[in-house]
């Protein structure tokens, strides 16, 4: 059956913006911003946490873990949660977990107390960081919607601002208590926003409410035209496939083995960039090129403003650039500044003051090629290329993939510095991230101004997986 079905090819002109559709992208961003909050704030409290309860280094590992768990968990069980009860019910659910989790993680009496809060927030992070960027797909139009779903990845990046931000104020008075529960306040707003949120017409299709996914679509599109013909292009998809769904699918159906493998692939390549090493061990990599505490303490801030800022850049041109282009220049980047800051590495006693600040330099041009190519565009690409039937489980295989291997690089950078050394450690990476750019030229599709429904008709029509989009 031919593209041309399902979708005629956009126009130059964006249809203007309707400000629901824009409300509720904003309210499901802020998902994001707890996401970033709970990532940064656990840095701070450690100290403090582990005076208080005289905690051994086992005990704090289990802190900072036990969230990665529940993640994991959470993530696992979001496909079946979102499939059943709706986008916008399991981002509710969430919020609620966010502040159970940060209520619990603040008045804790005990070590125990604080991994079971920890644990709940990871719970509440898995789910999220599974429907957010879904929920965000399903309800933006084709000529935005790599723009809005890179603003989850820009309330990612705020929260850990923000958290290393509220550290630094509270740490003068050792108010970890407070680190920990200020995620409750963003976590209460977004509970009470998300009792407001419209259905996800897509979900709606496909649980059989097709008037109902109209009328939603009509206060989230600028002509009722335009949402009808939509509607009709989700109707003509479902009609056209097998009443299939999740494992099943997957097991008979070779093009959505195709898809979900895509979305494994694609976490597995953000992950192995080395981003979270760098957030996680900013300070330690700070050490490394010759910054005392100061530098090191000024260094890691300036981590996370750098993440935040070229953010925007990904929101600004993902509709206009592709995503494509981006990636390349962002893994390109990223090789690059890694590569430098291997080779300075490896200058050991021979570097001089004007290196170390070399150093931080291509380390912030790493963080910048991250921020504005595979943090936000992986995401986008992972919601866009699932088919609308297994859109739930292709969705579940790529998030838990992404909280499973940001466990494996977390684990391991530390043995991997002491066993190959920090220079060879980051050239490994370095030539990872070229390796990436191989990946995308051979993969990765152009998704830039397709609809969801043309995607996943190339998609079952056997075109090439680069092919499915543009």
């Amino acid at each position: 059956m031919s593209d041309a079905t399902f979708h005629a090819q956009p126009v130059a002109v964006r249809p203007p913006m309707v400000g629901r559709m824009m409300l509720a992208v904003a309210l499901a961003a802020i998902a994001g911003l707890m996401f970033g909050l709970d990532i940064g704030v656990i840095s701070g409290a450690l100290g403090f946490i582990k005076t208080e309860f005289q905690a051994s280094d086992f005990e704090l590992s289990w802190i900072v873990s036990s969230m990665m768990v529940g993640a994991t968990v959470g993530a696992l069980l979001a496909g079946r949660m979102s499939y059943a009860l709706g986008r916008r019910k399991s981002l509710t659910y969430s919020a609620a977990m966010f502040v159970i989790g940060a209520i619990l993680c603040a008045v804790a009496h005990s070590v125990a107390i604080l991994i079971i809060g920890r644990a709940i927030l990871g719970l509440a992070i898995g789910i999220a960081s599974f429907v957010a960027p879904l929920y965000i797909s399903e309800i933006a139009d084709e000529s935005r919607r790599g723009s809005l779903i890179s603003m989850y990845q820009l309330m990612i990046t705020t929260g850990i601002l923000l958290a290393f931000v509220s550290n630094a104020v509270l740490s003068y008075s050792g108010s970890w208590r407070w680190m920990l529960g200020i995620v409750g306040v963003p976590g209460a707003l977004f509970l009470i926003g998300s009792l407001f949120l419209p259905d996800s017409p897509r979900w709606l299709m496909l649980r059989g409410r097709d008037e109902e996914a109209l009328k939603t679509l009509s206060t989230l599109r600028h002509t009722h035209q335009h949402a009808h013909a939509e509607i009709q292009n989700i109707r003509d998809q479902l009609n056209s496939q097998a009443k299939q769904r999740g494992l099943a699918m997957f097991l008979e159906n070779p093009n959505f083995r195709r898809s979900v493998m895509l979305g494994i692939g694609l976490q597995v390549v953000q992950q192995f960039t080395g981003i979270n090493v760098v957030m996680y061990y900013a300070p330690r990599i700070f050490a490394e090129v010759g910054f005392g505490q100061d530098g090191q303490m000024w260094g890691t801030a300036t981590v996370g403003l750098v993440n935040c800022l070229a953010t925007f850049i990904a929101i600004a041109f993902a509709d206009r650039w592709g995503r494509r282009p981006m990636l390349i220049a962002g893994f390109a980047i990223m090789a690059a500044g890694l590569g430098i800051l291997a080779m300075l590495m490896g200058m050991g006693d021979h570097a001089s003051s004007l290196t170390h600040y070399l150093a931080i330099s291509v380390l912030l041009c790493f963080i910048a090629g991250f921020a504005f190519s595979a943090g936000p565009l992986i995401w986008i690409l992972c919601a866009e290329v699932q088919p609308l039937q297994g859109r739930d489980f292709g969705i579940t295989c790529s998030t838990v993939t992404n909280w499973g291997t940001n466990i494996i690089v977390g684990a391991t950078f530390l043995g991997l510095l002491s066993t190959l050394g920090s220079s060879n450690t980051f050239w490994l990476y370095a030539g990872l991230n070229a390796l990436f750019i191989v990946v995308t030229l051979l993969f990765v599709p152009e998704t830039k101004g397709v609809s969801l429904e043309t995607i996943e008709s190339r998609l079952n029509n056997g075109y090439r997986l680069r092919d499915i989009g543009r």
